[in-house]
């Protein structure tokens, strides 16, 4: 079983191909009820961070604090995010 584990960077190609896409026509499912939507139609918070809030039910479905160099990004009221990948 060692032999299949590696550490996260052996993930960085994926995982930039996944965050250099066109997120807003993603279909992201709520945690809170269920709904799938794609993320460009949730409704969005401005103040001292970014809220993303689910169209259907108000669940807050992603969390972003922007800082002088780092942004922190929280997912936790997505259930799933299915991200259009093009090989």
């Amino acid at each position: 079983m060692d032999a299949l584990r590696l550490d996260g960077n052996a993930a960085a190609g994926l995982l930039r191909e996944v965050f250099a896409t066109e997120v807003t026509t993603a279909s992201g499912t709520c945690d809170g009820c269920g709904a799938v939507d794609a993320v460009g139609a949730v409704h969005v918070y401005r103040s001292a961070g970014t809220v993303l809030r689910c169209p259907h039910c108000d669940c807050v479905l992603m969390l972003i604090v922007e800082g002088r160099s780092r942004i922190w990004i929280d997912l936790r009221g997505l259930r799933s995010l299915e991200v259009p990948f093009s090989a």
